[in-house]
């Protein structure tokens, strides 16, 4: 199909490149134009404006936004819908807060422009193994991209959740109870290196990748993590937050649903800036793998300066 991509970092160029190959026309844009070329050598078409993307795209045309939540959404949107059409498409690909995404929705609606809200997850390793993709929105919008979700997600990897905002909201909880699956570990791993034991943390968490019911992908990522830097002496330990884990919060408590084990993961990322854990090592170590998120490095560490807490 034809589709066009707009904003080409570490998500969205990585989706056009797992689009491309599956014989869909992807047009791109984004402010960094050397992104653009370098797609564009890969066999997309390049594009030098919002208005240049409208153009090179045939009727009913689909746009997917993959830029940060919030004003870069609302600001592409507002550049966007004046130059569509009635029964385009508008895709927002990031982790907008589903309110927001309820609200474009309808203003969208008013231009006569469908807006569909897909979650995603898969970071940086989706280009090989696929994006999970969380879809709402009207279900005829939503049927006229379900090409390029197929080729983006796995075999059984996405699902279109319902009306406005359930794909965004879908994919909030998920990162939420993401929130508490890595403090988990990192809880776990942090007992583990305190203890009176000389243990090797890289072999533990392949050992309970083999058959343990605590076995996961992000327990095979602990493995890259360890292998790298088994006492993480290189990574800082403060841990960011992008807003999921908030507003899932937020909705638990406008619910009346007790969420203890989010919660405290959340407080535990705001302690992290305060101070050095070991736990905050793991997340920051295991969020970079997955999503290529930023960490904090420790340059220049010398054996006297290193302390494993033995």
């Amino acid at each position: 199909m034809d589709i066009a991509m707009i904003g080409l970092g570490r998500m969205g160029g990585n989706m056009v490149r797992r689009l491309l190959p599956d014989g869909h026309r992807v047009v791109v844009w984004d402010p960094n134009q050397d992104a653009v070329n370098e797609l564009a050598q890969a066999g997309a078409v390049g594009a030098t404006s919002l208005e240049d993307v409208v153009g090179k795209l045939a009727p009913p045309r689909a746009v997917w936004i993959m830029v940060p939540a919030g004003d870069p959404v609302e600001q592409t949107l507002n550049k966007l819908l004046p130059l569509l059409s009635e029964g385009d498409v508008i895709v927002d690909g990031g982790n907008s807060n589903f309110h927001d995404t309820i609200r474009r929705h309808a203003k969208a609606k008013e231009s006569g422009v469908h807006y569909v809200d897909v979650g995603v997850s898969g970071g940086v390793w989706g280009l090989k193994v696929g994006y999970c993709c969380m879809a709402g929105g009207e279900k005829a919008a939503f049927e006229i991209v379900e090409p390029a979700i197929k080729t983006l997600a796995p075999p059984d990897g996405y699902h279109y959740c319902g009306p406005a905002g359930s794909g965004h909201y879908v994919k909030m909880v998920h990162n939420g109870i993401e929130y508490g699956m890595l403090q988990a570990y990192a809880e776990g791993f942090e007992i583990l290196e305190a203890s009176r034991y000389d243990l090797d943390l890289h072999a533990i968490s392949h050992l309970w990748n083999q058959g343990s019911v605590v076995r996961s992908w992000l327990l095979e990522l602990c493995e890259n993590v360890f292998a790298d830097d088994p006492h993480l002496d290189k990574l800082g330990d403060a841990v960011a937050d992008s807003g999921e884990g908030r507003w899932t919060i937020q909705e638990a408590m406008d619910l009346d649903v007790p969420a203890p084990v989010i919660t405290l993961s959340l407080l535990a990322r705001f302690r992290s800036r305060q101070e050095s854990s070991f736990a905050g090592k793991v997340i920051a170590g295991l969020r970079n793998q997955f999503g290529g998120h930023a960490v904090e490095k420790i340059l220049d560490v010398t054996p006297e300066s290193k302390d494993t807490g033995h």
